[in-house]
């Protein structure tokens, strides 16, 4: 079994989810009193709140490129960056290291094109949303991608950061981003990405009408598919 390296923290919240979903799937996959080696190197999350609302992105790679490589020399085989937003620094966390950082878009991505989906819809942050760092890299697989409008994208933004990221559930902010899951059903979504780790804790997927692509458990089971995976 191959090493994960986690680099959480951001929120603390989602990284939980992320532990016990990759211990889970190891332990239903082998048995018996298996677990997942792995190794969590949990970042204070205000310091990189702090980064992306400066719009410092280097400052806050530079954290992140820090934490993979402390990971890496721990033992770590691979790493997974348990966030989608801070996937936008990923080219500088690269460089830092020499073993490789499963992308979470990426095994999104290849999630939506063993479906029939040719058009889905993005939540997630502003920075997820809007810039080009994310859904660039679900349209390389041909995918067409939309995004709310302006205005939804920032209440959307608040509830994860004044909520979400706080352990806070709150039914109306449920209802919302329910709301805005089917104005973008009414514009062709037929599948929606959770681009956020903190989303699924809201609302799960059985209380939907139309499939959807939760990248905290995409991003955890692929980890475990490489980990388990012989060389």
């Amino acid at each position: 079994m191959k090493t994960i390296g986690l680099i959480g923290g951001m929120s603390w919240e989602s990284s939980s989810e992320y532990y016990r979903i990759i211990n889970e799937e190891v332990k239903a996959r082998l048995g018996g009193l298996h677990s997942a080696k792995c190794i969590l190197y949990s970042v204070d999350f205000a310091d990189i709140e702090r980064d992306q609302s400066l719009g410092d992105w280097k400052s806050a790679g530079h954290k992140l490129a820090h934490a993979a490589h402390s990971l890496e020399k721990a033992g770590a085989d691979f790493i997974i960056i348990c966030t989608n937003t801070m996937h936008k620094t990923v080219e500088d966390i690269e460089k830092a290291i020499s073993i490789p950082i499963l992308h979470i878009a990426d095994a999104t991505a290849t999630k939506i094109k063993s479906t029939n989906i040719n058009t889905i819809g993005l939540l997630g942050t502003t920075y997820t949303m809007q810039h080009d760092f994310y859904k660039n890299r679900i349209k390389m697989s041909g995918i067409n991608v939309i995004i709310p409008d302006s205005d939804d994208i920032n209440k959307l933004n608040k509830i994860i950061f004044e909520e979400l990221c706080l352990g806070i559930i709150n039914e109306q902010s449920k209802a919302y981003y329910i709301s805005v899951i089917n104005n973008l059903m009414n514009r062709g979504a037929e599948g929606i990405i959770f681009g956020c780790t903190e989303i699924g804790l809201l609302i799960q997927e059985k209380e939907l009408d139309i499939p959807i692509f939760d990248t905290t458990k995409i991003h955890a089971l692929d980890a475990v598919n490489i980990a388990l995976k012989m060389d």
